[in-house]
């Protein structure tokens, strides 16, 4: 596969919401091959307050949604301590990361924390702000 985009709970929130900048996106992937994905965990995050659930069903068959298995939470660990964080506030985004640095690349993450998952994911990954 020539890549993976993955979608953080904003971005997930976003397709749910038929967002015309995410779908577009998501649709260009789909179209060129790049496997479009999440997180289990991301999709706890996510905002579902507005979104009928047959809608959040609908966008999550359409994407590949990864579990999070003991090495991924191993590997998100490992980036915690690296980067000296701890805590709920990061723990998302670090299992986020440690998925996007094992995914097929290029790999391409939407994201509304930029900072936050720039600096977990390192310099390999293209990380884009919604």
């Amino acid at each position: 596969m020539p890549g993976t985009l993955l979608l953080d709970s904003e971005g997930l929130s976003k397709l749910c919401l038929k967002d015309r900048t995410v779908l577009a996106l998501v649709q260009a992937a789909s179209e060129e091959g790049i496997r479009v994905a999440t997180t289990t965990m991301t999709t706890l995050e996510a905002d579902y307050e507005r979104i009928h659930p047959a809608r959040i069903r609908w966008a999550l068959s359409r994407i590949d949604v990864h579990d999070v298995t003991k090495g991924v939470t191993d590997q998100a660990a490992a980036l915690l301590r690296d980067h000296h964080l701890s805590g709920r506030k990061y723990a998302i985004d670090a299992v986020l990361a440690a998925i996007a640095r094992s995914a097929p690349g290029p790999v391409t993450v939407l994201t509304s924390d930029t900072e936050d998952i720039s600096m977990l994911c390192g310099p390999a990954i293209e990380v884009i702000k919604l």
